[in-house]
């Protein structure tokens, strides 16, 4: 499995290449710093549990999901 910044910059590749102002960005932005600023996946997964709106929560806890399978 790769760690924690392996994935963050994964994260911050795919909020790069997304629109502007959408979900999407803020979803993988929001992991991207997330996984940057957290001691490992589990601290980072819980951390995520407190986005909101609820909709850039979901999207951030589903691609959070596909990156660390």
């Amino acid at each position: 499995m790769k760690d924690n910044l392996d994935l963050a910059a994964s994260a911050q590749e795919l909020a790069d290449g997304a629109p502007a102002g959408s979900v999407r960005r803020a979803a993988a932005s929001s992991v991207a710093i997330t996984l940057a600023t957290t001691r490992d996946a589990d601290h980072a997964r819980t951390t995520l549990d407190g986005l909101s709106p609820d909709e850039v929560r979901q999207a951030a806890l589903d691609l959070f999901d596909d990156l660390t399978r």
